[in-house]
């Protein structure tokens, strides 16, 4: 420091002696604390700047929005400060919300939630595992994979561990790599894996070269012990749904729905009568055996809106005798509030921590309704069945609860 002084400093503060000297020390450190302050205020803005980019990009991700979009919303915030705190506008825009930038900041949180998802797998004593390929709206396969396990503390963790896109094929042996490349990716031993749920696929559940087999002679040739493999309970409880024997009200309602969605001026045209007629809904929706629940809300709105189909495809030449004949009509209707109670069922089964204990309580509260639901139909209570009572009430003549032999 003495030799910095004396090449850079000395003949300039040399000559100033006594309390003149004083002064400007003081003056001096005045003026660093202020640069400081300055310093220290301008980088907890850029602080605050980078953290609204994330929390940005967390809303992004969680809602499923394009990433191009951070522009837009930035161009929104601009105009909304200019116009009620203009002197935060500079403050606005420093916040990056570009397309690249969101994107970094998606992958940076989902690194961070990967090194959190490892540090408690790092103490796992036992997992378990649980596997469902389905193919998305691009005709990719994607496989997910969930996570549950327990410390020595019996905190349980559940987490996706991951979801992979499967561009080629999806075949047991192609299942089993990616689900080794995420175990081994948490570090997670084989030996300590003591169950596997799939659905019944054959590429999940093949004797031989499924992925359920593959994975429990790994675990085997680990430790010799067999681990425990189990049906997803909520797949099951969508194939008990299928037992109901009323194809016949789905296949016309799919058909229906498919020729006025499938043609454009078709669509386009029924949109605009319920439009002139002031109806409460604006469309008809699709069904897709992939998602479960769209299968019950398709039915209430093809109910609902039975008399203006039945006008327009009157007017298309394309007459629907079913939705004249009561017994076809009573049918939908069954399988309307049927379906509805179903999709009551399945949304509780789903979620997270769910424990076999509260399934079994689950599973056996709906038998129990069921047993109360065809009780109170034998004395044509519908207080359960909505669609029914709203049916019978639009019969012009009473009608009894049709009962099946």
């Amino acid at each position: 420091m003495k030799r910095h002084y004396e090449t850079k400093h000395k003949n300039k503060y040399d000559g100033i002696l006594g309390s003149s000297r004083t002064e400007k020390i003081a003056k001096l450190r005045q003026e660093i604390g202020g640069l400081t302050r300055i310093f220290s205020k301008k980088r907890q803005e850029n602080e605050a700047a980078v953290i609204a980019s994330y929390r940005v990009a967390h809303i992004f991700s969680r809602e499923v929005k394009p990433f191009s979009d951070g522009e837009c919303v930035k161009n929104c915030l601009l105009a909304v400060v200019e116009e009620l705190c203009p002197e935060k506008k500079n403050a606005v825009e420093a916040v990056s919300l570009s397309r690249t930038t969101i994107a970094r900041r998606v992958e940076d949180m989902g690194k961070h939630l990967q090194s959190k998802l490892r540090d408690k797998t790092a103490r796992f004593e036992m997992f378990s595992i649980a596997a469902y390929e389905s193919t998305d709206s691009s005709d990719t396969a994607q496989l997910l994979v969930f996570i549950r396990g327990t410390n020595s503390d019996f905190e349980l963790t559940e987490e996706l561990a991951t979801m992979r896109g499967m561009h080629g094929n999806t075949t047991g042996e192609d299942l089993f790599k990616e689900v080794s490349a995420v175990i081994e990716g948490l570090a997670l031993p084989w030996e300590k894996l003591v169950g596997v749920t799939t659905d019944g696929a054959r590429s999940m559940v093949g004797c031989h070269s499924g992925l359920a087999s593959r994975v429990i002679r790994k675990v085997v040739e680990s430790n010799g012990t067999e681990l425990l493999r189990l049906h997803c309970i909520i797949h099951q409880q969508n194939l008990c749904g299928k037992v109901l024997n009323l194809d016949h009200v789905m296949k016309i309602v799919v058909s229906t729905v498919n020729f006025i969605r499938s043609q454009a001026l078709n669509h386009r045209t029924f949109k605009e009568f319920l439009t002139e007629i002031e109806c409460e809904y604006e469309d008809v929706l699709f069904h897709s055996e992939v998602r479960w629940l769209s299968r019950g809300k398709l039915l209430k709105r093809f109910f609902d809106l039975r008399h203006e189909i039945e006008i327009f495809m009157t007017e298309k030449s394309k007459q629907v005798p079913q939705l004249n004949d009561p017994s076809w009509l009573w049918d939908l209707a069954i399988l309307c509030d049927i379906t509805s109670h179903l999709n009551e069922l399945n949304t509780k089964l789903q979620g997270k921590d769910k424990l076999i204990s509260h399934v079994y309580a689950d599973i056996t509260a709906f038998q129990a309704k069921l047993l109360l639901f065809i009780q109170q139909a034998g004395r044509m209570e519908l207080v359960h069945f909505p669609t029914c009572t709203s049916l019978r009430q639009d019969q012009q003549q009473h009608m009894s609860f049709p009962k099946k032999e």
